[in-house]
């Protein structure tokens, strides 16, 4: 049903779906207070469950050039998959309003490592994939700016939660070319288990839809196809288990 109402929306201009750019005005990040939170994923059930990955984020708002930004630090480990834990360090820089990316810096105990300084849609800095890799100098402009991915889950609450909204982001990574189209889909409120705590909290599915399957889903619902249909060959969940996978 939430698949049907999304594509009914892409075709259809409705007050419930909004169609976002970095810089539009729908967006403002200054809902965000100054906090600290842990992050903890765990797999595994009953005695073999096991923590896989876990980090902490903190903000804090400061100002850069005369404007108001958000700097978030994570410092985090992962469970690699020949056993070593990786440890990162992740420092990102945000518009406050806006949500633009400014900056974002990463390294890592494997020496995966970069520095990235982003100047409306050019990308300057350096790169090294691991701790024998050169360094090599970054300097290449993206097509279309987007939301910055890992930090994607902070783009739907700085619009506004509201049941049934519709959200069309575009998101981008620091190896990216160039954005790529997401979408959320507001559900409503629901239960959630936190640890043993319960907490009511908004619910949003992140759709990822490429440009060609959009195109697609449109002429199939022009043509009078079922929506069903439609979206079973033209989406995808996100497969990135949460929103957010480092920040």
């Amino acid at each position: 049903m939430h698949i049907a109402a999304l594509l009914l929306a892409l075709t259809t201009q409705t007050a419930d779906t909004i169609r976002l750019e970095v810089g539009s005005p729908h967006v403002d990040g200054r809902i965000y207070a100054p906090h600290a939170a842990r992050v903890r994923a765990w797999i595994g059930e009953g005695d073999k469950k096991q923590l896989r990955t876990e980090w902490t984020n903190v903000l804090t708002i400061g100002d850069s050039a005369g404007k108001s930004v958000h700097r978030w630090v994570t410092r985090g480990s992962q469970l690699a998959a020949n056993g070593d834990t990786v440890r990162w360090e992740l420092k990102q820089t945000y518009d406050a309003r806006t949500l633009a990316p400014y900056g974002i810096v990463r390294s890592a105990s494997n020496g995966n490592a970069y520095n990235y300084r982003i100047d409306g849609k050019r990308v300057t800095g350096t790169k090294r994939a691991n701790k024998d890799a050169p360094v090599e100098t970054v300097d290449f402009t993206v097509d279309r700016l987007g939301f910055v991915a890992s930090a994607s889950d902070l783009v739907p609450l700085a619009v506004g939660f509201k049941p049934g909204r519709v959200m069309l982001a575009p998101l981008w990574g620091p190896n990216m070319p160039t954005a790529e189209q997401r979408v959320f889909i507001v559900l409503g409120k629901a239960d959630v288990d936190v640890e043993g705590t319960k907490i009511n909290a908004w619910k949003v599915r992140p759709i990822e839809v490429s440009p060609s399957a959009l195109r697609h889903m449109c002429a199939s619902l022009l043509r009078g196809r079922s929506a069903a249909s439609c979206s079973r060959r033209s989406t995808k969940k996100s497969t990135t288990g949460r929103l957010n996978t480092e920040r």
